[in-house]
């Protein structure tokens, strides 16, 4: 397989389809490319083919061609007839047609094979692609394979469903490149199922469901039925489309691979001995049979089984009649070493209307949130409801608000609905009625619709109870601030809520509305933010509250914002077990997020991406808008990994937040996009995006520039636009600020900027001395400080002193490798390596020209050729061309060798 950098998306080339190729093979001239049906094969093998730069011939043969010999070969003869030697063969494959059976046979087949090689070597240069390479009959593969032995240097593509490299060599070369043709990350989809405008958390379903297979992807997204719940019994769960493309690819394998297959989509986590004790000894070759058709991966840490496309499950269970349904279940439950699933598989082995089973499935829903297990608490709970029988309100409704709870905890929106209607359903106390409400507003996050009649209607329940009144004002507080973009009315809010709660005695509730007030204080520079925390944290904590909400994890958000990361680390470690002991999937993101940012500004990088992995894995799979894990993920990976994905994070969380109307969070992807793009050296694109925040953050009265630092960014931006009026109107302002409201943490990254627009000026000596300042005052941030040591290698270079430009760019490497920040590392080798040159050098690398140097950049950044087009106003035959001058004068043949000699400049 290729390292993961030489991999590139063809979506410009291709249209809405999203296949991944090989960006380059090694020289190779042969490629196998595999994969399930609708996984893309088709067109990455037209990419590969138009990437070579010759004609192609392509060879599709179907299913009913696979029992008829030769008919790849009379295929191959009729594209090319107008060859003496493809007459011949059609000639040849005549005889064999008329004489089949006779002894001349093997005279026969030498014949096929000598005149197959006189065509390929006669043939004028081309590539020739064999689609659907599974169908190509076993007599015409024999009579290929040899031919092309003799003829090494005629390029071929084979796509077909499955091939592996160990099980021998492929018909089209023994040297045969495998390429197994990934499925599409949830970012590809959100790209391919633009035009259909969906949510994002039904992109993120859809990417679960189909397991990023384009063609699957599609099927769903145009399905007008919505998708299907977790447990997917439902007989029209997947749309006859996407039924037909599950199906075809569960015919690869045997009914009896398809039999088991059947017990692990009706088991939550099944695992090999699960299904060893259902199937004997033959279920290790049987999975192994389903893996190597792409439908299962058996390389889970825990050892379970997952299906590589949820669809796959769906449809194996939805084909069962409810009574095989319920006989399955029950072997299942005879075969289960886990009490809580053998209470489960009991449950859904009964009849719906038999009360013994709600009573299964509470006891091991009970069970399940004690252990941990909230993703299976949330379905048992919500069984246990639906099974409870309706003339026993209390019961049922007691049941409904623990299933609202659990699916609220885990971020399972569509159980949390279904939840809620129960409770709605039926005569309720106000109590019971304001809960239900907050389960599902807890519940739908930033997928809330109608907010403002499920508040009106919250408040109506609640009318004269103080305490449950404050509660839903919490939420309408969260709302006002994140949606609606207004902190002054969310302030106002939460004061409120405040003093409800207190009339009540109500300590869980007060503690919650005193920390939201004091969240927005922060963000308002008001003066009383850390006496109302102050307030929150001395009160003792009487009833669990969700641990985001916690004055504690405020607390080390604020320490964070005034760049104690270490404290803010020893805060957070507590209350992520608390979170994931509690089974919150919400506060586990945010503290998960929290810990990542501590992380990053104390420059342990690699904890940083362990901490904004688990958090957008968590987030990808639940219910949980992506924006916040999105925003995390693009700081994270542009520093500590890599450039490209940051992007693409970014970029999905500000898309996300669009649709969502998420104020806040448009704000941070869009920081975050702009300060990628200026690091990568396009300061047009990244003013586009700092000015948004900037316009954003004062349409919401942001006042404290601590909390999203995008002011020094859009100033350096500014700087290297040579708009350096405003940007010096921009520093004294925020500077200005930041000295009123005493947060000192952010004047150093202002020196820096300060000192870039001195430079800009001419005065290397005053930028010099600013800079050096800043970088002492930034011994606990070692990345910062290695930022900063950058500016001073460049700023030193632009004044003649390369000496001590050498040091700086020096001691910036030594900072960035020694905490792993890989791409900042590069950079600043690159810096260094520009410094060390001798100009006079003849072995010295090939200069590129300005344009080819630009371009060389923004594809080593991970930029395909339209979005170099779309960046320096060209064709995208200008780009192609551009980067094949670099990629001679270089000596270079893939982008993952330009990413290694072109680091773009972050100057």
């Amino acid at each position: 397989m290729p390292d993961s950098a030489m991999w590139t998306n063809a979506f410009h080339e291709t249209g809405p389809v999203l296949p991944v190729v090989p960006e380059d093979v090694h020289g190779t001239r042969r490629v196998v490319l595999s994969g399930p049906p609708g996984s893309g094969k088709t067109t990455a093998a037209g990419v590969l083919g138009r990437r070579s730069g010759l004609p192609v011939l392509r060879l599709a043969p179907g299913p009913q061609d696979t029992g008829i010999p030769y008919t790849g070969l009379l295929e191959l003869a009729l594209a090319l007839q107008a060859l003496p030697a493809a007459r011949e063969l059609t000639a040849g494959l005549d005889e064999a047609a008329d004489q089949p059976g006779s002894p001349d046979d093997a005279g026969s087949a030498l014949r096929l094979r000598r005149r197959t090689a006189a065509l390929l070597r006669d043939a004028p240069p081309m590539t020739l692609v064999v689609d659907n390479a599974q169908w190509l009959d076993p007599a015409s593969a024999a009579v290929l394979g040899w031919a092309l032995r003799l003829t090494p240097d005629l390029p071929v593509i084979a796509a077909e469903r499955t091939w592996r490299p160990e099980a021998g060599g492929h018909w089209c070369g023994e040297d045969a490149y495998a390429v197994p043709v990934p499925p599409l990350t949830v970012s590809q989809v959100a790209a391919l199922l633009s035009p259909y405008r969906l949510a994002p958390h039904e992109v993120t379903r859809i990417h679960a469901h189909s397991g990023g297979n384009p063609a699957l992807a599609l099927a769903l997204a145009d399905a007008s039925r919505p998708l299907p719940d977790r447990d997917g019994v439902s007989e029209s769960a997947l749309p006859p489309t996407a039924r037909r493309l599950v199906g075809e690819w569960l015919d690869e394998v045997p009914a009896q691979v398809q039999e088991l297959l059947t017990f692990a989509a009706l088991d939550d986590r099944p695992d090999l001995d699960l299904l060893s004790d259902l199937a004997g000894p033959a279920a290790e070759s049987l999975l192994a049979e389903a893996e190597a058709a792409g439908l299962v991966d058996l390389g889970q840490p825990d050892g379970t089984v997952r299906f590589t496309a949820s669809a796959i499950g769906t449809e194996l269970v939805t084909r069962l009649p409810g009574h095989a349904r319920r006989l399955l279940h029950a072997r299942l439950a005879e075969a289960s070493r886990d009490g809580v699933r053998r209470d489960r598989h009991t449950a859904l082995a009964a009849d719906a209307a038999d009360p013994r089973s709600a009573r299964h499935a509470a006891r091991a829903a009970a069970r399940a949130r004690q252990r941990g297990d909230h993703a299976l608490a949330a379905e048992l709970s919500l069984l246990a409801a639906q099974r409870t029988p309706h003339d026993d309100g209390d019961l049922l409704t007691e049941r409904a608000l623990t299933a609202a709870r659990d699916a609220a905890h885990y971020g399972d929106l569509s159980r949390g609905r279904a939840a809620a209607r129960l409770v709605l359903g039926h005569d309720t106390t106000p109590a019971q009625r304001v809960d239900a409400l907050i389960a599902l507003i807890d519940a739908s996050g930033r997928h809330l619709h109608s907010a403002d009649e499920l508040f009106a209607d919250a408040l109506h329940a609640a009318a004269g109870h103080p305490d449950l009144t404050a509660q839903i004002l919490i939420r309408q507080s969260v709302w006002a601030n994140v949606n609606e973009g207004d902190p002054h009315r969310a302030c106002a809010l939460a004061g409120r809520a405040t003093d409800l709660a207190e009339a009540a005695g109500d300590t869980a509730t007060t503690v919650m509305a005193l920390t939201m007030q004091a969240r927005l204080q922060r963000v308002l520079g008001h003066p009383d933010a850390e006496t109302t925390l102050s307030r929150a944290l001395s009160l003792p904590r009487t009833a669990p509250i969700p641990v985001n909400s916690t004055p504690q994890h405020l607390a080390a958000r604020h320490t964070l914002f005034d760049d104690r990361p270490e404290e803010a680390r020893t805060a957070l470690l507590p209350l992520l077990v608390e979170a994931e002991r509690a089974g919150d999937a919400e506060a586990t993101v945010d503290i998960l997020r929290s810990l990542a940012e501590a992380d990053l500004r104390a420059g342990r990088c690699a904890r940083a991406l362990e901490h904004a992995h688990r958090a957008q894995a968590l987030t990808d799979g639940t219910s949980l808008s992506p924006a916040p894990a999105c925003y995390t993920s693009a700081l994270v990976e542009g520093t500590a990994g890599r450039t490209d994905l940051a992007l693409a994070h970014a970029r999905r969380g500000v898309d996300t937040a669009r649709q969502e109307d998420n104020r806040v969070f448009l704000s941070r992807n869009l920081f975050a996009l702009g300060h990628l793009l200026l690091v990568t050296g396009r300061p047009k694109e990244a003013l586009e995006a700092l000015e948004e925040v900037r316009d954003l953050e004062e349409l919401q009265q942001v006042r404290d520039p601590s909390v999203l630092r995008w002011h020094p960014e859009l100033a350096e931006t500014l700087v290297a636009l040579g708009r350096l009026d405003q940007a010096q109107s921009l520093l004294d302002d925020t500077r200005r600020t930041a000295t009123d409201l005493g947060r000192d943490a952010v004047l150093p990254s202002l020196e820096r900027t300060q000192a870039l627009l001195d430079a800009a000026r001419g005065d290397y000596g005053t930028a010099a001395r600013r800079l050096n300042d800043a970088a002492d005052r930034l011994h606990d941030l070692p990345l910062e400080r290695g930022r900063t040591l950058l500016a001073l290698s460049h700023t030193e270079r632009r004044g003649r002193r390369r000496a001590s430009a050498r040091t700086a760019a020096q001691s910036a490497i030594d900072l960035f490798t020694a905490h792993q920040a890989h791409p900042w590392a590069q950079t600043a080798a690159h810096t260094l390596s520009r410094l060390e040159a001798a100009p006079t050098d003849n072995n010295a690398r090939p200069r590129l020209t300005s344009a080819e140097q630009r371009c060389a950049e923004l594809a080593a950044a991970g930029a395909s050729n339209r979005d170099i087009a779309t960046a320096l106003a060209v064709s995208v035959k200008t780009v192609e061309a551009t980067l094949t001058r670099v990629y001679r004068k270089l000596g270079l043949h893939s982008r993952f060798q330009l990413a290694h000699a072109v680091t773009p400049a972050r100057e």
